[in-house]
């Protein structure tokens, strides 16, 4: 495993999607890092690839991660996302699997060994037990768990809470240096502090930032309850 990346829970991240880009997405990251300082919670900001290079070098706490990576080599590939290019683009890391774009385990598997050659952090998406297991065993840095019904609209029930544990468990049997997440379901500060409080290492929001009446205002409530969910549980 690449161990050049290292990250200490409680973090979040933050994935703009195609929302937000150029001075709006620069916004937000500028307001995200300094909320990461405030509070001491590390984030992952995933932006567009054509707004890594202007990110990276305008923030100075957060993890700049791409939103897809392909594993080809350089050389021919016209339209597709080189490792190389990205790592050189300033990114710290890079999103595999989210549920708008999936991925076979092969593909997962060759893109984390890629990521591991140009020394790039992999924050890898598992839907469920069994993928979650699957996905464990290729070694990624960071698994994000989360259920697709539930991105964007959906609301946490107590099964999806319970899950958190039963999943920290899966994933630390076959690797414990494996940060886990959880996120999906997650619209306000209260949300964020449940799931944290539940056992989970981090979370993160797309819609419930970007749609809220004041990103700003929700982004910071959100990294707030991180901190006070993580040092209420881990005193």
């Amino acid at each position: 495993m690449y161990r050049g990346f290292t990250i200490d829970p409680p973090f979040f991240e933050i994935g703009p999607k195609a929302f937000l880009y150029g001075e709006d997405v620069l916004a937000l990251a500028m307001h995200a890092d300094q909320v990461s300082e405030k509070y001491s919670v590390q984030v992952i900001f995933t932006p567009q690839y054509v707004d890594i290079p202007i990110l990276a070098h305008q923030v100075k706490n957060i993890f700049i991660f791409a939103q897809h990576m392909d594993y080809l080599p350089v050389g021919r590939g016209v339209g597709s996302v080189l490792p190389e290019a990205v790592k050189a683009a300033g990114a710290a890391g890079v999103l595999l699997n989210h549920a708008e774009k999936p991925l076979s385990l092969e593909e997962i598997e060759r893109t984390i060994r890629r990521a591991d050659e140009v020394g790039l952090g992999t924050l890898v998406c598992a839907d469920g037990f069994e993928n979650a297991a699957a996905v464990a065993r290729l070694s990624p840095n960071i698994l994000l768990a989360e259920s697709p019904r539930l991105i964007g609209i959906g609301k946490r029930d107590d099964d999806d809470q319970q899950a958190i544990s039963k999943i920290n468990q899966i994933v630390w049997d076959i690797d414990p240096g494996i940060r886990v997440m959880h996120s999906a379901g997650i619209s306000s500060g209260e949300d964020v502090y449940q799931v944290i409080a539940a056992g989970a290492q981090a979370t993160g929001s797309t819609s419930g930032i970007i749609k809220a009446s004041d990103p700003y205002h929700m982004l910071e409530e959100m990294i707030a309850s991180v901190r006070r969910a993580w040092d209420v549980t881990h005193k």
